[in-house]
């Protein structure tokens, strides 16, 4: 006994049986389209995937309703001018979702359609990462039109054509006229289609597209099933060119400054967070307290965010800080000048609130004390003050190149290096080891002790009760803890030769699985060394460091400046201890969208739209 399943399932995409305005007519002049269906169709998140070209200010509606899909262009048509609706992969039939492929509409309000093409990929340039969404459009431009010129209509005028990348980012920009273009790429947040803001991301190039097409063959496969190949046939297509332009997105650096936020986590410290930094700190003046000295001031690398530590108790318990601050920020002509905002802040837990909680603590704490003293044990009769607790970074077998690190939770007041102590074993016995303590520059309250690491050593580092003293009073506790830097059989050594960087100033950065940097590597000879690798796989990229700060810098459309060359290695790197490997790479080998390995890659593509094929599995 059963029931009858309906009979074969549904497996063929929905097809168009035609369109008003028809397909690729001429002399267009109603601005609503409706194509038709054989069969009922659904469109699949048509704000994001549905693309209009010409890009429209005013956005279209675009709904599927049974068996047809409409779309009302509410801007107005522009004269002898190729409209396209890319619906990419958005089609599908209703009840088993076939995918009807990559569909593009046409027409033209003039008496000939336009059917160049112009392709290629958007990466960030910092990372390679595919950009998913981008917008990418051009602009037409003449040979003798300097790029200067030609780059006021991208900060004035809408794109002339436009397209949107897709999840590997890629992107096709069809219905071109014969010409020569300039091409950009939008990450377009007010929707205006042309660069308006300073965080919006954004590509450009130098180069002129000039689109063409010729004719070509490609090899097609037929499959006789889901595992066999029945044969390979060539198949005549029309080649649209250029088909492989690289785009790197960057994101330019926020100078507009102003003021974002206050905050005051700590009773003891508030910070004020600005959008970008400068050499001017802000100046603080008390309304409801004397700031004469009241502060000690740690400022970001940048500037963009200063914390002020209290340094009076009283005016730690005081739960309301009234204060004026004057700073530095742009004005909206983009000229630093002098603003003054009054403040209220607060703390996160009230002054009475904390009493309550410490006296809760305290209770806690006398009645165990009671009951050691009941049970005969050692106990206390007065509550330690609370101590300073730093935050100890050692690992307890680390790398000959890996110093330790500590940590203040408060500014110190007092350091006293003559109770730190290292030591190193011998054979059996201990001796005092040659050490560094210092302040570890632009890191506020970083402290890191340098010492000469021996491959295989037994190491004590050693310290005193009251070894470092904060602004409060607070004194640091004993510390010991042992350790032994690993031998160098424990490590491996890679040698990369980056060929054609003999003369140019570098930076090689070898990276985890999770493409984070484990070590870095400034070099002008073209050749990077990493000693002291842990057994692991690893990967690798390289930027050129044109201003040689060391750190990757990102571009400046108005100077015309591209961010700095990114490039990553194409393979992965096995190394393995006592390995020494030696590897050659030539980074402009392949283009910057198919030099990152997908293992590491974030923005996987999303999943391909197929045919289901349930039928062969029915059967």
């Amino acid at each position: 006994m059963g029931q009858p399943d309906g009979g074969l399932y549904d497996e063929t995409p929905p097809r168009i049986v035609g369109a008003t305005p028809a397909d690729k007519a001429v002399g267009v002049s109603p601005k609503k389209v409706t194509i038709y269906f054989d069969e009922y169709i659904t469109v699949d998140n048509p704000t994001e995937k549905v693309v209009v070209s010409p890009p429209q200010i005013e956005m279209p509606e675009i709904k599927g309703a049974g068996k047809k899909i409409v779309v009302e262009l509410r801007d107005s048509l522009k004269p002898a001018t190729t409209y396209t609706i890319d619906f990419s992969d958005a089609i599908s039939d209703n009840n088993e979702g076939n995918p009807l492929g990559n569909y593009t509409y046409s027409f033209s309000t003039g008496d000939h359609i336009d059917t160049l093409e112009v392709a290629g990929s958007v990466v960030d340039a910092s990372n390679l990462e595919p950009v998913k969404g981008i917008l990418v459009g051009l602009y037409p431009t003449t040979p003798d039109m300097a790029f200067t010129a030609a780059d006021t209509a991208f900060t004035t005028t809408p794109f002339l054509r436009v397209s949107r990348t897709d999840s590997r980012g890629r992107f096709i920009v069809k219905g071109v006229a014969p010409g020569q273009y300039r091409i950009y790429a939008l990450q377009d947040m007010d929707n205006n289609y042309f660069f308006s803001q300073k965080s919006e991301m954004l590509a450009f190039s130098r180069d002129i597209i000039v689109p063409a097409c010729k004719p070509d063959v490609r090899q097609d496969t037929l499959w006789r099933d889901s595992l066999h190949i029945d044969s390979i046939v060539p198949v005549r297509y029309t080649h649209f060119l250029p088909d492989d332009i690289v785009l790197k997105a960057f994101t330019e650096v926020q100078t507009d400054r102003y003021f974002l936020k206050s905050e005051r986590q700590k009773p003891e410290a508030f910070t004020l967070f600005f959008s970008n930094g400068d050499s001017r700190l802000p100046e603080v003046r008390g309304l409801n307290f004397d700031d004469r000295g009241a502060f000690v001031v740690e400022a970001s690398e940048k500037n963009d965010t200063v914390t002020y530590w209290l340094r009076d108790t009283a005016l730690v318990n005081t739960d309301t800080l009234r204060m004026e601050v004057r700073y530095m920020g742009t004005d909206t002509l983009g000229a630093l000048v002098s603003n003054t905002d009054t403040l209220e802040i607060l703390p996160r837990e009230s002054y009475e609130k904390r009493m309550k909680r410490m006296e809760r603590e305290r209770e806690e704490w006398q009645k165990k004390q009671e009951k050691a003293r009941k049970r005969g044990d050692v106990y206390l009769t007065e509550m330690p003050a609370e101590a300073l607790e730093p935050e100890y970074d050692i690992e307890s077998e680390p790398a000959p190149d890996r110093n330790i690190t500590v940590v203040m939770p408060s500014p110190l007041a007092r350091i006293d290096t003559a109770a730190i102590h290292l030591y190193s074993r011998h054979d059996t016995l201990w001796y005092r080891s040659p050490m560094v303590f210092r302040e570890r520059e632009g890191k506020p309250r970083t402290y890191e002790l340098l010492g000469e690491w021996r491959p295989g050593t037994e190491y004590s580092l050693e310290i005193d009760s009251a070894a470092f003293t904060d602004i409060y009073g607070r004194v640091s506790g004993g510390m010991k803890k042992g350790f032994r830097v690993r031998t160098l059989d424990s490590f491996g050594s890679l040698i990369m030769t980056v060929e054609g960087m003999a003369d140019t100033a570098i930076v090689v950065e070898l990276l985890d699985t999770q493409d984070r940097v484990v070590k870095s590597v400034r070099t002008s000879d073209g050749t990077a060394e990493f000693f002291y690798i842990k057994p692991a796989t690893y990967y690798m990229r390289m930027f050129v460091d044109s201003n040689g700060n060391g750190k990757w810098d990102t571009g400046d459309y108005a100077a015309g400046r591209q961010p700095e060359e990114m490039c990553y290695y194409p393979e992965r790197i096995e190394c393995k201890a006592k390995w020494d490997i030696s590897l050659s790479w030539n980074p402009l080998e392949r283009a910057g969208d198919r030099q990152k390995p997908m293992a590491i890659t974030k923005q996987k593509p999303d999943k391909e739209k197929t045919i289901k094929r349930r039928n062969e599995e029915r059967n």
